[in-house]
């Protein structure tokens, strides 16, 4: 699940589509890498006055990581909240036998770690770099600031806060109701409206990390991930091409219940 922060009034679609320069523009190797720039593109500070939005870049700053760099690691101290601007970062745990799970895939646009600032508590999770990625991280005293002196910002974050927790649901729901061929499907037809007449058009997905690590977002082995695929395939319901799954028919892929 992917959080975006969406300013007072819009929608999430809104929101997406005002950061879709981060998602499509990586950070130049040699550009100034000046907080204050990346602050003002997202919307979660939108209508924060300049002042504000100094004082939060004086607490902030972008960092780079390479593929498989860690942002943090379990029982590491939280002092601040991180949003993507390129790359993507895989959270998970560890089970006692090493086993990896993933709790969330946070892309270009997204945040993650504010829950845990707000509490002061140590990470939970691992968060890891699937690619090269640049983060913009704000310090928690700067946000309890800016949370304290502008309501409008403590509400944009509450609302963040508030999508993770609703995300978070559906997970638990999908994971206790449906089979592992409806969380695949769910998964690739997530973007898509089942009442759009665009639903009728063949669509591609592309899968933007390993199938063995979607296979753990999913709560499902990489095996049985892959047999769900090849299901899928033989019923001429998606057509496989390394990570770009092409969908013919939307609605008839969401009726389908194996």
């Amino acid at each position: 699940m992917m959080v975006v922060n969406c300013a007072d009034g819009q929608t999430e679609e809104d929101a997406r589509s005002e950061i879709s320069s981060i998602t499509e523009v990586s950070v130049p190797e040699r550009s100034p890498m000046d907080p204050a720039l990346w602050l003002a593109r997202l919307p979660l500070f939108h209508d924060i006055d300049p002042q504000a939005l100094a004082r939060l870049a004086e607490s902030s700053r972008v960092r780079r990581f390479e593929r498989s760099d860690f942002v943090f690691r379990m029982g590491d101290p939280c002092d601040s909240f991180h949003v993507v601007l390129s790359g993507q970062v895989k959270l998970f745990v560890l089970s006692p036998a090493g086993h990896e799970k993933v709790i969330e895939l946070v892309g270009p646009g997204a945040s993650f770690a504010e829950a845990l600032m707000f509490l002061g508590r140590p990470c939970v999770v691992h968060a890891q770099c699937l690619a090269d990625c640049a983060l913009l991280s704000v310090q928690r005293k700067a946000v309890l600031d800016e949370v304290q002196a502008d309501s409008g910002f403590a509400l944009r974050m509450l609302a963040g806060l508030s999508r993770r927790l609703h995300g978070l649901v559906s997970d638990v729901q999908a994971y206790a109701l449906q089979n592992g061929v409806q969380r695949v499907i769910g998964y690739l037809l997530r973007d898509q409206a089942m009442d759009d007449e665009r639903a009728d058009d063949a669509v591609t997905v592309s899968l933007p990390v390993s199938k063995a690590t979607l296979a753990s977002r999913l709560s499902l082995t990489p095996e049985y991930f892959s047999r769900v695929l090849r299901e899928l395939e033989d019923a001429k319901l998606i057509e496989v091409d390394r990570r770009d799954i092409r969908i013919p028919d939307v609605k008839r892929l969401s009726a389908y219940t194996g």
